[in-house]
Protein backbone atom coordinates (compact mmCIF):
# COMPACT_ATOMS: atom_id res chain seq x y z
CA UNK A 1 0.00 0.00 0.00
CA UNK A 2 1.41 3.40 -0.97
CA UNK A 3 2.00 6.12 1.60
CA UNK A 4 -0.76 8.21 -0.04
CA UNK A 5 -3.40 5.58 0.75
CA UNK A 6 -2.01 5.08 4.24
CA UNK A 7 -2.40 8.82 4.82
CA UNK A 8 -5.98 8.72 3.50
CA UNK A 9 -6.85 5.84 5.85
CA UNK A 10 -5.18 7.52 8.83
CA UNK A 11 -6.97 10.80 8.10
CA UNK A 12 -10.39 9.17 7.95
CA UNK A 13 -10.06 6.76 10.82
CA UNK A 14 -8.09 8.85 13.31
CA UNK A 15 -6.22 12.06 12.49
CA UNK A 16 -9.13 13.91 10.85
CA UNK A 17 -12.05 11.79 12.09
CA UNK A 18 -15.33 13.51 11.24
CA UNK A 19 -16.86 13.00 14.68
CA UNK A 20 -13.82 13.39 16.94
CA UNK A 21 -11.77 16.08 15.16
CA UNK A 22 -14.01 17.88 12.69
CA UNK A 23 -16.99 17.55 15.10
CA UNK A 24 -19.40 17.22 12.16
CA UNK A 25 -22.64 15.25 11.89
CA UNK A 26 -23.33 15.50 15.60
CA UNK A 27 -27.12 15.72 15.32
CA UNK A 28 -27.69 12.16 14.02
CA UNK A 29 -24.64 10.86 15.89
CA UNK A 30 -26.06 11.91 19.25
CA UNK A 31 -29.70 11.24 18.43
CA UNK A 32 -29.65 7.62 17.26
CA UNK A 33 -26.61 6.18 19.04
CA UNK A 34 -28.60 4.83 22.00
CA UNK A 35 -28.13 1.25 20.75
CA UNK A 36 -25.47 -0.56 18.75
CA UNK A 37 -27.88 -1.57 15.98
CA UNK A 38 -29.20 1.96 15.46
CA UNK A 39 -25.65 3.34 15.44
CA UNK A 40 -24.41 0.72 13.00
CA UNK A 41 -27.39 1.19 10.68
CA UNK A 42 -26.90 4.95 10.42
CA UNK A 43 -23.12 4.57 10.16
CA UNK A 44 -23.35 2.13 7.25
CA UNK A 45 -25.85 4.37 5.44
CA UNK A 46 -23.53 7.36 5.89
CA UNK A 47 -20.50 5.36 4.72
CA UNK A 48 -22.31 4.20 1.60
CA UNK A 49 -23.31 7.79 0.86
CA UNK A 50 -19.71 8.99 1.25
CA UNK A 51 -18.34 6.26 -1.03
CA UNK A 52 -20.92 6.77 -3.77
CA UNK A 53 -20.90 10.57 -3.65
CA UNK A 54 -17.10 10.79 -3.64
CA UNK A 55 -16.91 8.37 -6.54
CA UNK A 56 -19.58 10.21 -8.54
CA UNK A 57 -18.04 13.64 -7.95
CA UNK A 58 -14.60 12.35 -8.93
CA UNK A 59 -15.94 10.96 -12.20
CA UNK A 60 -17.65 14.20 -13.29
CA UNK A 61 -15.21 16.71 -11.79
CA UNK A 62 -13.74 17.70 -15.17
CA UNK A 63 -17.13 18.60 -16.63
CA UNK A 64 -18.62 20.61 -13.76
CA UNK A 65 -18.05 24.36 -13.94
CA UNK A 66 -16.73 25.92 -10.71
CA UNK A 67 -19.68 28.29 -10.28
CA UNK A 68 -22.24 25.46 -10.16
CA UNK A 69 -20.21 22.74 -8.49
CA UNK A 70 -21.82 23.04 -5.02
CA UNK A 71 -25.44 22.73 -6.28
CA UNK A 72 -24.36 19.80 -8.46
CA UNK A 73 -22.65 18.07 -5.53
CA UNK A 74 -25.71 18.57 -3.31
CA UNK A 75 -27.96 17.14 -6.04
CA UNK A 76 -25.73 14.06 -6.35
CA UNK A 77 -25.67 13.54 -2.57
CA UNK A 78 -29.45 14.01 -2.28
CA UNK A 79 -30.06 11.49 -5.08
CA UNK A 80 -27.81 8.89 -3.46
CA UNK A 81 -29.42 9.38 -0.04
CA UNK A 82 -32.88 9.01 -1.59
CA UNK A 83 -31.90 5.67 -3.14
CA UNK A 84 -30.45 4.47 0.19
CA UNK A 85 -33.57 5.64 2.04
CA UNK A 86 -35.86 3.77 -0.36
CA UNK A 87 -33.72 0.64 -0.10
CA UNK A 88 -33.82 0.73 3.71
CA UNK A 89 -37.57 1.30 3.62
CA UNK A 90 -37.96 -1.76 1.40
CA UNK A 91 -35.56 -4.21 3.07
CA UNK A 92 -34.99 -2.85 6.59
CA UNK A 93 -38.36 -1.29 7.21
CA UNK A 94 -38.46 -1.50 11.01
CA UNK A 95 -34.96 -0.08 11.36
CA UNK A 96 -35.90 2.60 8.84
CA UNK A 97 -38.85 3.59 11.03
CA UNK A 98 -36.60 3.86 14.10
CA UNK A 99 -33.97 5.98 12.36
CA UNK A 100 -36.74 8.07 10.84
CA UNK A 101 -35.82 11.59 9.73
CA UNK A 102 -32.12 11.00 10.34
CA UNK A 103 -31.75 8.97 7.14
CA UNK A 104 -32.78 11.84 4.79
CA UNK A 105 -30.84 14.23 7.03
CA UNK A 106 -27.65 12.53 5.83
CA UNK A 107 -27.92 14.98 2.93
CA UNK A 108 -27.16 17.83 5.33
CA UNK A 109 -24.18 16.07 6.94
CA UNK A 110 -21.37 18.58 6.38
CA UNK A 111 -18.78 15.80 6.21
CA UNK A 112 -20.20 14.47 2.94
CA UNK A 113 -20.24 17.79 1.11
CA UNK A 114 -16.87 18.71 2.58
CA UNK A 115 -15.22 15.54 1.25
CA UNK A 116 -16.83 16.01 -2.15
CA UNK A 117 -15.58 19.60 -2.35
CA UNK A 118 -12.15 19.31 -0.73
CA UNK A 119 -11.07 15.85 -1.93
CA UNK A 120 -13.20 14.10 -4.55
CA UNK A 121 -13.40 17.15 -6.84
CA UNK A 122 -9.58 17.23 -6.97
CA UNK A 123 -8.64 13.56 -7.12
CA UNK A 124 -9.15 10.49 -9.29
CA UNK A 125 -11.71 7.76 -8.65
CA UNK A 126 -9.81 5.25 -6.50
CA UNK A 127 -8.35 7.74 -3.97
CA UNK A 128 -11.75 9.46 -3.76
CA UNK A 129 -13.60 6.21 -3.08
CA UNK A 130 -10.95 5.25 -0.50
CA UNK A 131 -11.31 8.61 1.20
CA UNK A 132 -15.10 8.25 1.33
CA UNK A 133 -14.86 4.68 2.65
CA UNK A 134 -12.51 5.45 5.53
CA UNK A 135 -14.12 8.76 6.43
CA UNK A 136 -17.36 6.80 6.69
CA UNK A 137 -15.80 3.96 8.64
CA UNK A 138 -14.20 6.44 11.05
CA UNK A 139 -17.60 8.06 11.62
CA UNK A 140 -19.23 4.63 11.98
CA UNK A 141 -16.61 3.51 14.50
CA UNK A 142 -17.37 6.48 16.75
CA UNK A 143 -21.11 5.84 16.37
CA UNK A 144 -20.62 2.19 17.28
CA UNK A 145 -18.42 2.87 20.32
CA UNK A 146 -20.88 5.49 21.57
CA UNK A 147 -23.83 3.19 20.88
CA UNK A 148 -22.13 0.33 22.73
CA UNK A 149 -21.45 2.46 25.79
CA UNK A 150 -24.94 3.94 25.89
CA UNK A 151 -26.72 0.62 25.35
CA UNK A 152 -24.60 -1.21 27.92
CA UNK A 153 -25.08 1.45 30.58
CA UNK A 154 -28.60 2.45 29.67
CA UNK A 155 -30.19 -0.94 29.00
CA UNK A 156 -27.66 -3.52 30.19
CA UNK A 157 -27.58 -5.22 26.77
CA UNK A 158 -25.48 -5.40 23.60
CA UNK A 159 -26.82 -5.76 20.04
CA UNK A 160 -30.43 -5.46 21.18
CA UNK A 161 -32.87 -5.94 18.25
CA UNK A 162 -30.07 -7.21 16.00
CA UNK A 163 -32.71 -8.76 13.76
CA UNK A 164 -33.69 -5.29 12.55
CA UNK A 165 -30.37 -5.02 10.72
CA UNK A 166 -29.30 -8.62 10.13
CA UNK A 167 -32.67 -10.31 9.62
CA UNK A 168 -34.56 -13.10 11.33
CA UNK A 169 -32.37 -15.42 13.33
CA UNK A 170 -30.04 -12.64 14.43
CA UNK A 171 -31.78 -12.49 17.81
CA UNK A 172 -29.04 -14.82 19.09
CA UNK A 173 -26.57 -11.91 18.75
CA UNK A 174 -28.28 -10.02 21.58
CA UNK A 175 -26.32 -10.22 24.83
CA UNK A 176 -27.78 -9.41 28.25
CA UNK A 177 -25.01 -8.11 30.48
CA UNK A 178 -26.88 -7.98 33.77
CA UNK A 179 -30.03 -9.79 34.78
CA UNK A 180 -32.82 -7.69 36.30
CA UNK A 181 -30.96 -4.50 35.34
CA UNK A 182 -33.28 -1.49 35.71
CA UNK A 183 -31.30 0.67 33.31
CA UNK A 184 -29.72 4.09 33.62
CA UNK A 185 -31.94 6.68 31.95
CA UNK A 186 -29.29 9.39 31.56
CA UNK A 187 -27.24 7.17 29.25
CA UNK A 188 -30.00 6.91 26.63
CA UNK A 189 -31.02 10.59 26.77
CA UNK A 190 -29.24 13.36 24.76
CA UNK A 191 -27.16 14.53 27.78
CA UNK A 192 -25.77 11.01 28.06
CA UNK A 193 -24.78 11.12 24.40
CA UNK A 194 -22.92 14.41 24.91
CA UNK A 195 -21.11 13.03 27.96
CA UNK A 196 -20.18 9.81 26.17
CA UNK A 197 -18.84 11.63 23.12
CA UNK A 198 -16.90 13.97 25.39
CA UNK A 199 -15.18 11.04 27.10
CA UNK A 200 -14.31 9.47 23.73
CA UNK A 201 -12.82 12.74 22.45
CA UNK A 202 -10.88 13.14 25.71
CA UNK A 203 -9.48 9.61 25.36
CA UNK A 204 -8.37 10.34 21.79
CA UNK A 205 -6.64 13.53 22.92
CA UNK A 206 -4.80 11.64 25.68
CA UNK A 207 -3.62 9.01 23.18
CA UNK A 208 -2.47 11.72 20.74
CA UNK A 209 -0.62 13.59 23.49
CA UNK A 210 1.21 10.43 24.57
CA UNK A 211 2.15 9.67 20.97
CA UNK A 212 3.52 13.19 20.48
CA UNK A 213 5.48 12.97 23.72
CA UNK A 214 6.97 9.63 22.69
CA UNK A 215 7.90 11.04 19.27
CA UNK A 216 9.63 14.05 20.84
CA UNK A 217 11.58 11.77 23.18
CA UNK A 218 12.73 9.64 20.26
CA UNK A 219 13.88 12.76 18.39
CA UNK A 220 15.82 14.00 21.43
CA UNK A 221 17.50 10.60 21.84
CA UNK A 222 18.35 10.37 18.15
CA UNK A 223 19.95 13.84 17.87
CA UNK A 224 23.01 13.15 20.10
CA UNK A 225 23.59 9.85 18.29
CA UNK A 226 23.51 11.67 14.94
CA UNK A 227 26.00 14.22 16.29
Amino acid sequence: MSNDYKDIINEGMWKNNAALVQILGLCPLLAVSNTMVNALGLGLATTMTLVLSNGSVSLIRQWVRPEVRIPVFVLIIASIVTVIELAMNAWLHELYLILGIFIPLIVTNCTILARAESFASKNSLLPSVTDGLFMGLGFTAVLLVLGTLREAIGFGTLMSQAELLFGQGAEVLTVTLWEDYRGFLLAVLPPGAFLGLGFIIALKNVIDARRQKKTRQQVVVAQPEAG
